[in-house]
């Protein structure tokens, strides 16, 4: 029986980053599991190229738990590494630190420990393992799992997304989408600006209406406190236009996110950009009507989590760990997805998200320990039912 760190040395290993194939991991754990004769099986990539793993401990009968984590983690191209982040590294600080140990194989590795003991407790109702792809650019991958999950086994009773929360139960998560805005001008030379229109001007005004959005939102009172950031937030990340300094710019393009409150809604928040943006447009169309200003998704809304419907889930939460607060988190995970098929899903792993992403990303030994000895109370109250 191997150990969760032992399992988190194996998982961290396999370099999940995004814009890579998550195969030989997936082929590890479905390897893992049919040496203890678990049943499995793959969702895969319209590609092939990248696979979700669906697992089913105990009896096939409704009122099960599913403990959901994303195998893939973030590049760490250009970040000061002290150690090779793709090896698991015990400094003796009583850190382990490699990518993903956080955010958020410590979570599944965790998992895979406690199989072996759930398979000699005779579980009443059985624990889901639900494996993900392409969290880290989307939730990409989730959608057909739950699809799978919903569809082909009996309904279980809560959702547990392992994401790092410090082995607090989350209720509730902002959703995103990413964007990406292209604005198309009239080029002339700068000396001549009454003779064309500048992409790169008319995206600054885009940019400006995006960041007065989020005051309007909090000035109407649209606000939930139990974020840290307590409005929808609306962010441009990237920017890049023009081709000289004089010459008016016929093309700007910027990517940028709405983080929208659970309550909001993407559309609603949305909306208020579209309308300045199609009265722009029609605006400097009188000038020159080649004008065009163009938004398109570049990932699926992400659906906030809202607290609510989450009884089941937050009370077995409770009675494994104690009673805690409720908590929100600003960034997105699949919990919202499972809420969308009407599973009832909390926020709670081992770790911090605040090394999450980071150079040197670590679990505490002690979160490690923490997210085991959750997973042990979980088999023990799922075979003593």
């Amino acid at each position: 029986m191997q150990s969760a760190q032992q399992l988190l040395e194996t998982l961290v290993g396999h370099p999940t980053v995004s814009r890579d194939s998550n195969l030989d991991l997936i082929r590890f754990v479905e390897g893992y599991l049919d040496d203890l004769a678990v049943p499995c099986r793959r969702i895969e990539s319209d590609d092939g190229k990248k696979a979700n793993l669906l697992a089913r401990i105990g009896p096939e009968v409704e009122g099960g738990v599913v403990l959901s984590g994303h195998t893939d983690v973030v590049p760490v191209d250009g970040q000061p590494w002290s150690s090779d982040p793709f090896s698991l590294t015990d400094k003796g600080d009583g850190r382990l630190y490699g990518r993903g140990s956080c955010d958020m194989k410590g979570f599944i590795a965790c998992a895979l420990a406690q199989v072996p003991r759930w398979l000699e407790q005779s579980l009443t109702r059985p624990i889901y393992l639900a494996l993900s792809y392409d969290e880290e650019v989307g939730c990409v991958g989730a959608p057909r799992l739950i699809e799978s999950l919903v569809a082909d086994e009996p309904r279980p009773a809560a959702v547990i997304v392992g994401e790092p929360t410090l082995m607090a139960p989350v209720v509730a998560q902002k959703g995103i989408t990413n964007l990406r805005t292209t604005v198309t001008g009239l080029e002339a030379h700068s000396s001549q600006v009454n003779q064309g229109v500048s992409a790169v001007h008319v995206a600054a005004r885009l940019v400006a209406r995006i960041e007065d959005i989020m005051a309007e939102l909090r000035e109407a009172g649209r606000v939930d406190e139990a974020f840290n950031v307590a409005h929808s937030s609306l962010h441009v990340g990237k920017i890049a236009g023009g081709t000289a300094i004089n010459i008016m710019a016929r093309e700007c393009q910027f990517d940028w996110e709405i983080r929208h409150l659970p309550q909001d809604g993407f559309e609603s928040v949305y909306a208020r950009f579209t309308e300045y943006a199609e009265s722009l447009e029609g605006e400097l169309r009188q000038r020159a009507p080649q004008v065009a200003i163009r938004t398109e998704n570049l990932t699926d809304t992400v659906p906030g989590l809202a607290d609510r419907d989450n009884a089941a889930a937050l009370s077995l939460c409770r009675d494994l760990l104690g009673e805690r607060d409720r908590e929100a988190v600003a960034y997105a995970t699949e919990a919202g997805q499972f809420q969308r098929a009407g599973l009832p899903t909390v926020i709670c792993g081992p770790g911090s998200i605040a090394q999450a992403h980071q150079p040197d990303e670590y679990l505490d030994k002690t979160q490690l320990e923490a997210g085991a000895a959750f997973m042990a109370r979980l088999g023990d109250r799922l075979a003593g039912d």
